[in-house]
Parts: structure tokens; C-alpha cells; sequence
């Protein structure tokens, strides 16, 4: 567990942005004999394992050898994106004799977290050429000033933030000018600012992740949604990739899920069904295949706040390090049903994993994952879970150091159940 904890963390500390993400795991699946899929190729068929990417998405499969016609399918859906602040086209603002980036706010962030906070840029330029660059500032760039208190008397009454005005970064002194924030970004990683057409920049922690409490057995750390599930969702793969016999292995970091996903590399888009429907034989066969599959949705949950008690179902709360939590909503905003619980706690079992039940307060509306979208437009039989987390959508959240083992040796068992 302490090893899967830190590979976690690891994970996190090398993809700031999606496409950081999908490049990391990349390099495992690669690492594993994995090969890739152009998306502009012919369908490469056959047994091995490969996969397919798409600016922040990634999909990866792995065929048995001798897997019959008509093998049911078994996905793991992450997504890899977070709640940040994404910098606008045109970045050089300022005022008042100091140098800022402009922003806005992706996803449901909570603003306040990101405040006098040492902040780095990562994300991609994408050049003239149609080609595109990753870049990462991994060191101390930006900081977004709170207010200094003799200023606000009643800030600890409540603080109230302006998101065009308030989450404005500093990044320096004097006059803004354009072309300025590319023209250091180009330079950190060797091109020409000149040929920069565009890009794509997220403002990231960096602060590193971290163990704390008398036992070292909680780890803080930026990103935890939803990372810590493409991190498992990899590594289930790999493992079951092994370990498959008569179903297909497959996993899917969807980009966009924090902004309803519905793009072109989003849980809404065609990606996940274009390959699916190819692993399925084609149109034709494909529905035989889908009735028989399975989907897992893994995305945080909410652990039970000891400070806030009162917004959590008194009969079904979670806690870090008492195993990944299977999340019911009847309304369908988790797209868990009962044979699907049921395949879950297979699962469980079979790993030797514990497992929790969460379901939202009646009076606290609860969130929603790619699971409702993918249950919809495919027809598979979807189940959500995840590991509990508190803190969530801050820049900084916080879960059990056990749970991402658990969370893969679950997610491992149910890539490879034949039932």
C-alpha cells in the first residue's frame, strides 16, 4: 500500500495538466509493451495491447490471445482533468504597476484555494506547423494575493470573490505588454514565440504531495481528482493485461469531465464508442458484445466531513482507508444499479478488498460522473464508485494512504471477471 501510495504521488507530481497525464501514461503502457493506435490508421486488430490518444484523452486495451468473437468488454472510466484556472488567449493584463495572467476558472473550483498559493503553468502551445508542444514551469511563477485583512475587517465573515477581478496571478512589476507570457513560455521550452499560434495553459500547485497524521496514513496532494483514478485505472489495466481470460480489458481518461464533458475528447464525444465498437467485431456485432459488458465509472466521493457532518447520510458516509465506496443515486446521477453493485462487490471480494456504500443526504444535492453519459450512449451496464476524499475540487485534497491499493486490486478483478 505504501508503495502504490507514493506511485500515486509520483503520478501527480508529473502530470499538471492533462496532457502531462496522458503523456505519463503513455510512457507506462509503452513501458508495458504497449503499442500505439493512430487514430488516423487502420484498425490494428489482433491480440496485444495498445492504445489510442487524443489531445487529453487516452484510451488503452489489451486483447487475450485466443479471445473468442464476441468477448464481453470490461472498461474502467477516469478522467483526467481538474478544477483550475486556465489562462485566457490573450494573457498580459495588469494594473496598478503590476504584471498579471489572465484567467478563468475551469470547472467547479473553490476559488479560495488557490489563494497565496506558489503556483507553476503547464499545459501545451500548439504552433503554426499543426504540431504541438508540452511546456511546464515547475517551479514558483505565479501567486494569486489574498487581501490583507486590515483592508476587508469582515473577510472572516465570509469571503466573497470576484473571479474576474479577484483571481487575477501576479507574475511581476510593471506594465504589461503582448506577447509576453508566450514569449517566456517559448523560450522554456526551445521554440520560436513566433511560431506559437495558440495554446492550452492551466495554472497548477506546488505544493508536493505529502503523508501526514501520527500514522502517516492520509496523503495531501493536488489533483487527487482525478488522477488517483487514472492512476489505478493504469495499473489495473497492466495487471489485468496478464490476467484476462475470455474478456477484454479496457481503460478510458476521458478529458473535460470537470466541464460536463461534452467535446470531442469528452465522455460525450464518439472516442470511447469508436473503439469499443471495433473491440465488439463492428456495428453489426456490436450489440451482443455491449449487453454482455461492463463499465466501471471511478471518480472520487465525498468522505464524511467531521466539521460538517450534518450534509452526509447519517447511514451512509466514507472514510479513507476503509476501501473504495460504491456511489447510488436514484436518480441516476450515478449510473449504478443493482446486478452492477453486485459485480462490484464480486469484485471486492475477490480482491480481498473492502468496500463502502455512499449515498447523498436527501436535502444535498450530489454531483455526477462520465457513468450516467456512458450508460446513455452506449447501453453497458455502468457502476460507480471511488475512493473518499476530503476537500474536493480544492487545489489541494486529501485521501487514505490505503485506498489507491485497494482501489486497483477491485478495479483489477473487475477488468478481468468473466461472469
Amino acid at each position: 500500500m505504501d508503495d502504490l501510495a507514493q506511485d500515486l504521488a509520483d503520478f501527480i507530481s508529473v502530470a499538471p495538466s492533462p496532457y502531462h497525464a496522458v503523456g505519463e501514461a503513455v510512457r507506462r503502457l509503452e513501458a508495458a509493451g504497449f503499442a500505439e493506435q493512430p487514430a488516423t490508421a487502420p484498425w490494428a486488430g489482433g491480440p496485444g495491447g495498445r492504445y489510442l490518444v487524443r489531445d487529453g484523452t487516452v484510451l488503452a486495451w489489451s486483447v487475450p490471445a485466443g479471445v473468442p468473437a464476441g468477448a464481453p468488454i470490461r472498461v474502467f472510466l477516469a478522467h483526467t482533468d481538474s478544477p483550475t484556472l486556465k489562462v485566457k488567449p490573450n494573457p498580459d493584463v495588469g494594473r496598478g504597476g503590476w504584471r498579471q495572467v489572465g484567467v478563468e476558472v475551469y470547472g467547479g473550483a473553490l476559488w479560495n484555494s488557490w489563494l497565496d498559493r506558489d503556483l507553476g503553468l503547464a499545459g501545451r502551445l500548439a504552433l503554426y506547423d499543426g504540431s504541438t508542444v508540452l511546456v511546464n514551469v515547475d517551479r514558483p511563477l505565479l501567486r494569486v494575493p489574498q487581501l490583507a485583512i486590515h483592508l476587508d475587517r469582515q473577510v472572516n465573515q465570509g469571503l466573497k470573490l470576484d473571479p474576474q477581478q479577484h483571481l487575477l496571478p501576479i507574475w511581476g512589476l510593471g506594465a504589461p505588454a503582448e506577447g509576453d507570457l508566450l514569449e517566456f513560455l517559448a523560450a522554456e521550452v526551445g521554440v520560436d514565440a513566433d511560431d506559437v499560434a495558440a495554446h492550452d495553459l492551466v495554472v497548477h500547485d506546488l505544493t508536493p504531495p505529502a503523508r501526514l497524521g501520527e500514522e502517516q496514513d492520509l496523503l495531501a496532494a493536488p489533483r487527487l481528482d482525478n488522477l488517483a483514478s487514472v492512476h489505478a485505472g493504469i495499473g489495473a489495466l497492466l495487471a489485468a493485461a496478464d490476467n484476462a481470460d475470455g474478456v477484454i480489458p479496457v481503460f478510458v481518461g476521458f478529458d473535460h469531465e470537470e466541464i460536463g464533458s461534452n467535446s470531442a475528447t469528452g465522455a460525450a464525444g464518439p472516442l470511447l464508442e469508436t473503439v469499443l465498437t471495433q473491440l465488439a467485431g463492428g456495428f453489426d456485432a456490436r450489440g451482443p458484445v455491449f449487453a454482455t459488458s461492463r463499465c466501471l465509472s471511478v471518480d472520487v466521493t465525498h468522505a464524511a466531513h467531521p466539521n460538517y457532518l450534518e450534509l452526509h447520510d447519517p447511514d451512509h458516509r466514507s472514510l479513507p482507508n476503509q476501501g473504495p465506496t460504491l456511489k447510488v443515486n436514484a436518480n441516476q446521477r450515478y449510473a449504478t444499479d443493482a446486478p452492477g453493485a453486485a459485480a462490484w462487490h464480486r469484485a471486492c471480494r475477490d480482491a480481498g478488498v473492502p468496500t463502502q456504500v455512499f449515498v447523498g443526504k436527501n436535502t444535498v444535492p450530489c454531483g455526477s460522473t462520465v457513468g450516467p453519459i456512458t450508460a446513455t450512449r452506449l447501453g453497458i451496464r455502468t457502476v460507480d464508485v471511488g475512493i473518499p476524499v476530503l476537500s474536493m475540487h480544492s487545489a489541494r485534497e486529501l485521501c487514505g494512504v490505503a485506498d489507491p491499493g485497494f482501489l486497483a486490486a477491485a478495479a483489477t478483478a473487475f477488468l478481468t471477471d468473466p461472469v
